[in-house]
């Protein structure tokens, strides 16, 4: 448990913005927690996730549209992603399932993003032509930093992932090794006793014969 909420407090990502949402959340075992977004008409949007530790890093995910209209339903997936144009304006659903395992947490990313993002400057009103360079420029760098953040991110859930794997990996050899000591010790008590019962007098008992 220490673990999972130390992981999730490193990679804890939440940003609302008009665009999207990343988050990062604990799923505990025989559970189910879902999200909800208003999206309108047409606009495309895009959920992508990743079961970051836990279990075989699986999760069920359901998207439901709000008439009821299930989108998007897989099972026991370790990541995903599922793009689409709504064909109605409302209250969309997706849901993450923990409900088959029994013991296993599991902590989960997911970026939501609705539509596109607006252009930093308007392209109707252009005048000069020295600013079309410039703008030009701006947006390419806007567009480099978009995506230097998105692979910041895919590499902080992968060295997360990591990580927890090598934590766990230490703390089964560390049992291991303190199992094997305690054998070890055990038996070279159960040797001693046993070597010492050889050399050991055993006293008899009874009555002296006289002549």
């Amino acid at each position: 448990m220490e673990r999972l909420l130390a992981a999730c407090s490193l990679i804890f990502v939440l940003i609302s913005v008009v665009f999207g949402t990343e988050l990062t959340f604990e799923l505990p075992d025989s559970e189910k927690q879902c999200f909800f977004e208003q999206i309108e008409k047409g606009v495309q949007s895009t959920i992508e996730f990743q079961v970051i530790t836990g279990g075989q890093y699986d999760v069920d995910m359901e998207l439901t549209a709000p008439n009821g209209q299930t989108l998007y339903k897989d099972v026991k997936k370790q990541y995903d992603s599922f793009t689409w144009t709504p064909d109605q304006t409302g209250v969309y659903k997706f849901c993450f399932s923990n409900e088959f395992s029994t013991f296993s947490h599991k902590v989960v990313y997911f970026d939501f993003q609705v539509g596109e993002e607006k252009p930093l400057f308007d392209q109707e009103n252009k005048q000069a032509t020295a600013m079309t360079m410039m703008e030009s420029a701006t947006e390419d760098i806007h567009s480099s930093l978009n995506d230097v953040i998105d692979s910041q991110t895919h590499f902080k859930l992968r060295e997360a992932t990591g990580r927890i794997f090598a934590e766990d990996l230490h703390a089964r050899v560390n049992y291991w090794s303190i199992g094997e000591t305690l054998i070890i010790l055990m038996i070279g008590l159960g040797q001693v006793f046993i070597l010492r019962s050889f050399f050991t007098d055993k006293k008899t008992s009874g009555m002296p014969i006289h002549s």
